[in-house]
This record gives C-alpha cells, sequence and structure tokens, in this order.
C-alpha cells in the first residue's frame, strides 16, 4: 500500500512530500481511523493563513483502496486531531497522530528541503497555526478600502479565477502576485536560469529582477503608471512570499496552493503587506512592478 504525505506550510517552495508504504503507511493508517460523528465542527477557518496549514494524505496505488475500507476519501487534510476534506469532518483515533507525523524521525525527516533547524520551528508554526482556527474572527472592510482609486495597470480582483480547482494547487504566492500562470509552482529567477541559491530577501529580488520584474523600493505603496505593484516578504531562511495590489488598489495574496485571499493571518483585510499580520514571513524586503509582456516565469 502507498501513502503520500504534503506537509502544506510554504507559499512559495515547493511543499515537503514524502512516499510511505510497507510498516510506516499501516500504522499512518492506524493513526488515520475515523472517529466521532460526520457533523462534528472541526472545520478549516474561512481563509488559508500563512505558514503550517495541515497535512495532505493521499492514498497511491492500493492505498486509494485502504483509505476507502476506512470511510476516507483519496485525498484530505490532517489538522490537529481532525480530519478534514470533501464531505469530510472527523477525529482521527490517534489524537497525536499529527504530532507523530512531524517530529524529526518521522516520516517527513526523509523530505527535501528540510533540516534540523526546519523541525525545531515547526511546533511554533503549529502552534500559530491552531490559534488561528481558535480566534478567527470576521472583519468587516473599513469604508476606506471600498474609496481607494483605480490602478490602472493592475490585474482585476479575480480571486475565483486563481482559486479553481484546475490552477489553484500548482500555482503560488510568485504566479499569483505576479499574474503569470505557469503550473510549476513558479520560482524567482529559473525563468532567466538562475533561481536563487538561499532564502533571503537580497537573494530572492535579485532572482526577480532577472525575471524583469522592477525593483521599486520607495514606492511606499502607490500604483505605478505602467503594470502592477507586488510586495517580497521573507521567513529568513525559510521561504519567500508575495502580496500584488489589485486593480480596485486591495491587497491580495496566495499562500502556495492554497486559495488567493484578501485578508491577513488575523483574518483583518490587508491595508499594506508592511503592517499586515504576516505569521512567520516577519521581514519586509521590497516592493516591485510586475510589467504584463515582460516577465516570464518557470
Amino acid at each position: 500500500m502507498g501513502i503520500r504525505l504534503t506537509m502544506d506550510v510554504f507559499s512559495g517552495r515547493p511543499n515537503p512530500t514524502v512516499e510511505v508504504t510497507g510498516r510506516r503507511a499501516t500504522e499512518v493508517l492506524a493513526g488515520l481511523a475515523p472517529e466521532g460523528r460526520a457533523e462534528e465542527d472541526v472545520g478549516l477557518p474561512d481563509f488559508e493563513p500563512l505558514g503550517y496549514r495541515g497535512v495532505v494524505v493521499e492514498g497511491t496505488g492500493n492505498g486509494v483502496e485502504q483509505l476507502g475500507r476506512l470511510g476516507l476519501p483519496r485525498t484530505f487534510r490532517v489538522v490537529g486531531k481532525d480530519l478534514v476534506g470533501r464531505n469530510l469532518a472527523r477525529r482521527a483515533a490517534d489524537s497525536g497522530l499529527t504530532e507523530a507525523l512531524l517530529t524529526a524521525d518521522g516520516p517527513f525527516a526523509a523530505a527535501q528541503g528540510v533540516d534540523a533547524q526546519f523541525f525545531e520551528t515547526l511546533p511554533r508554526l503549529v502552534a500559530d497555526f491552531e490559534r488561528t482556527r481558535e480566534n478567527l474572527r470576521r472583519i468587516v472592510p473599513p469604508l476606506d478600502l471600498w474609496l481607494r482609486p483605480i490602478c490602472q495597470g493592475a490585474p482585476p480582483s479575480d480571486l475565483a479565477w486563481w482559486n479553481d480547482p484546475a490552477r489553484c494547487p500548482d500555482n503560488n504566492c510568485y504566479n499569483y502576485g505576479s499574474n503569470y500562470r505557469t503550473d510549476t509552482f513558479a520560482q524567482p529567477g529559473l525563468g532567466a536560469g538562475a533561481m536563487y541559491t538561499e532564502i533571503t530577501g537580497t537573494a530572492v529580488r535579485e532572482a526577480a529582477i532577472r525575471d524583469e520584474l522592477v525593483d521599486t523600493p520607495d514606492a511606499d505603496g502607490v500604483c505605478p503608471a505602467i503594470g502592477h505593484l507586488v510586495a517580497l516578504v521573507i521567513a529568513p531562511g525559510w521561504d519567500f512570499h508575495w502580496y500584488r495590489k489589485g486593480r480596485n488598489s486591495r491587497w491580495s495574496h496566495k499562500p502556495g496552493g492554497t486559495p488567493a485571499t484578501v485578508l491577513d493571518n488575523s483574518g483583518a483585510f490587508i491595508r499594506d503587506p508592511r503592517t499586515a499580520d504576516r505569521g512567520m514571513y516577519t521581514e519586509f524586503t521590497t516592493f516591485m512592478v510586475a510589467i504584463q509582456g515582460h516577465i516570464k516565469l518557470a
């Protein structure tokens, strides 16, 4: 049997993914056996925040059949003690399943892009996500967000287009920020043949410049005459993330392969990416301008 596990934690970089088989797959399946009532309210927030967002479970080979025997779909998400997916809202049999999956000697130890520092930081990110689920508040947008001037060169507010299942999983924050679909989880600099080599503001900014984005550090959030404004932020040594300013002058972003949103990590409308709740993305790097037809992402 086979089970594919993906830790949904990055916005720019590809998420850590591992295939578990044999005894380990049997152990994971035992922990996934659903308990509790299907109508329990154990769902996700109304939006996906930056940072850790759960573990995606997908059956491969005869693992699909094994999940089916447990009454589970082929793909779903483990969030804390909960199993969440289409027509699925159950409790896992093993209340410590998430902790077991995320330890340094768990299945993700074999994933690419993780190290000892990664696992040291992970518990804080998991705790942040649980607080987001518990404390999320819906905020009515202040009147001035509706009265801002139009950014003529910016793309329309087309969250629904980017959030379509045909596009959403394979396009990340860089795709969305630049308004450039590649279905490859685009990486700064790769389209120019020289991807960033470290996760720093300088390295990612220079890689984006090679993709023909224009560095405009003094933009101060003001719409450009040509193109549209984006903002680069960094989780130092961990990941990068992009925001974009739309035609309606409102900021939005797309956390990795999850839906695009106009909300920050506190559930508040984003007035300015420099002051928004960005979770682990603590370093604001720069504003840049993306001009359609001039950039090329890969």
